[in-house]
């Protein structure tokens, strides 16, 4: 590949639009859950089972549950999607909010 498509590669991967949201992570085994917000719904699911995988992740009960059960016994899902807001001001408030929403309406552990 030339470096000018690269760069070009590159410059188009960081304009993309990628969809904010609300997702879950539950453990089959113990039906624990986890409710965690991004700006980012395309990678959160690689990033997390990557740290999971180092042994590195920042919550504690989910990474006993990764070393415990495996990653086969863990689920993702997308809870829901967020329209593009006009500030990312705005945008953070909601994304907040709407978690805020779903762990009490789970009863989730954050993320």
């Amino acid at each position: 590949m030339k470096i000018e498509d690269r760069k070009a590669a590159v410059a188009a991967y960081k304009k993309r639009e990628s969809p904010s949201g609300i997702y879950l992570i539950r453990c089959a085994a113990t039906g624990d859950r986890w409710v965690g917000q991004t700006p980012d719904l395309d990678a959160i699911q690689n990033r997390i089972w990557f740290t999971l995988n180092l042994g590195s992740h920042t919550a504690p009960t989910l990474q006993a549950a990764w070393r415990d059960h495996g990653a086969a016994s863990l689920g993702f899902e997308v809870l829901e999607r967020l329209e593009k807001e006009e500030t990312a001001y705005i945008q953070k408030a909601l994304l907040k909010e709407r978690c805020a929403h779903w762990r009490a309406a789970l009863d989730a552990q954050p993320l």
